[in-house]
């Protein structure tokens, strides 16, 4: 039995692969192929290339997870929560008739997720007279960026832009050991505690630098860069108890007894840099062909957990997140004037290993294979209507220490309305 998770992160860690149909279904492969104002959050140079349009998109994203106490005598159990909304919408427009300047930007949701474990049996009452112990677990995340947007034309075949990101997030998380010391089939003993249920927000702020260069009318590069996402602390008001170790276990730190006091207690949680570059090839006029090679920085932010309280209180604990390289690669076809089709591949490796299972209990980052489907539909000079599907891989990860293992999978289905001007 070992500390405690951050909050909910799926996907490519805590980004999801791509904002909105058009880049879903190329499975985020977009840095050098921008085709939706989305672009904002990707590649803001890609506004001065995408003409003067609004788009509207709402992702249901659809998440299975579990935990796995059986090699411990305990239970399996998934995750209450399935369904979660995800909405993002953003417009692009030259600031005057005929300018090679653009501005826009809009408001993207990039990841919103949680979880909600029943209680579960973590392990059984052996050796006897140790009790049998119980896990809870119950974590919310939602994850905003307002990114306005200025792109320049600056020749016929560079492009360059840049977007301030306005960041909103909201977390609320609780984990909790608990023993049932009687014997009498309730779990009522908190053996360690982390109650940060109590719902914070907290506002951030980042800049997003990009560029396209056409090489040829066949092939274009593409690159971006995404600074940390600096955010204030997120503050909660604990109540005694709510943070506390009883096993000796945790590194914490200015509470007598290990049970913490009442007052405000602040949490740290930034965002990290992400290098994003790219090509796309058009080897037919109907056929683009994109590759994204991209690069987070989570060791910067998510190798360890730091939350203060009052008295000198300090708990920093391991979560053991490494960066992470992503490549995904696209392919949209235009079967008619009206119609395209899309398809989409995205692979890394998960930002934390085996050997961190036990930290992560509350929804890990393990998926690391995505595949997505994709189109739209020219309805009308002014009117397109976009959708995608896309399927993260089942998959799990065993703590080498204790045998539990954590696992998830993704579904995702979405719709994108545009409108050209």
């Amino acid at each position: 039995m070992t500390g405690f998770t951050q909050t909910s992160f799926a996907t490519n860690g805590y980004q999801l692969i791509g904002i909105g149909s058009y880049q879903k279904g190329l499975a985020g492969a977009v840095t050098a192929n921008p085709g939706s104002a989305m672009t904002a959050i990707t590649n803001p140079a890609g506004m001065a290339r995408i003409g003067k349009r609004a788009d509207f998109s709402l992702e249901m994203f659809m998440p299975d997870r579990h935990v796995d106490f059986s090699s411990m005598g305990g239970e399996r159990n998934d995750s209450e929560a399935t369904q979660y909304g995800v909405p993002a919408l953003g417009w692009s427009a030259p600031v005057d008739d005929g300018s090679n300047v653009f501005f826009g930007g809009g408001i993207y949701g990039t990841s919103g997720l949680g979880t909600d474990y029943p209680l579960t049996q973590y392990a059984a009452a052996t050796p006897a007279p140790s009790p049998d112990m119980y896990f809870e677990g119950y974590s919310s995340l939602q994850f905003w960026q307002m990114a306005p947007t200025l792109a320049w034309n600056a020749d016929n075949k560079l492009s360059l832009g840049v977007s301030l990101n306005i960041d909103y997030q909201s977390v609320s998380l609780r984990q909790a050991f608990i023993a049932d010391t009687n014997a009498d089939g309730i779990a009522e003993t908190n053996m360690m505690n982390l109650d940060l249920s109590r719902n914070a927000q907290a506002f951030g702020f980042g800049i997003t630098l990009g560029l396209l260069y056409d090489i040829n009318d066949r092939i274009t590069v593409g690159a971006s860069y995404k600074s940390k996402q600096q955010f204030s602390d997120m503050e909660y008001q604990l109540s005694h108890g709510d943070i506390q170790d009883q096993t000796g276990q945790l590194p914490l730190t200015g509470c007598a007894g290990n049970v913490c006091p009442a007052g405000t207690y602040s949490l740290e949680l930034d965002f990290p840099e992400l290098i994003s570059l790219g090509v796309a090839y058009k080897p037919v006029t109907q056929l683009t062909l994109s590759l994204d090679v991209k690069i987070i920085k989570w060791s910067d932010t998510l190798n360890v957990m730091k939350i203060s309280g009052p008295n000198g209180m300090t708990l920093n604990m391991p979560a053991g997140w490494d960066d992470q390289t992503i490549i995904a690669v696209g392919a949209n076809y235009a079967v008619t004037e009206k119609f395209n089709l899309r398809a989409g591949f995205n692979q890394s490796d998960a930002p934390i290993k085996n050997a961190n299972t036990d930290s992560n209990y509350i929804l890990p980052a393990v998926t690391t294979t995505h595949f997505a489907l994709g189109g739209d539909y020219h309805l009308s000079k002014y009117w397109e209507l976009g959708f995608h599907a896309s399927k993260a891989k089942d998959e799990t990860l065993s703590s080498p220490t204790t045998g539990a293992k954590i696992g998830l999978g993704i579904t995702t289905v979405g719709i994108n309305i545009g409108y050209h001007f």
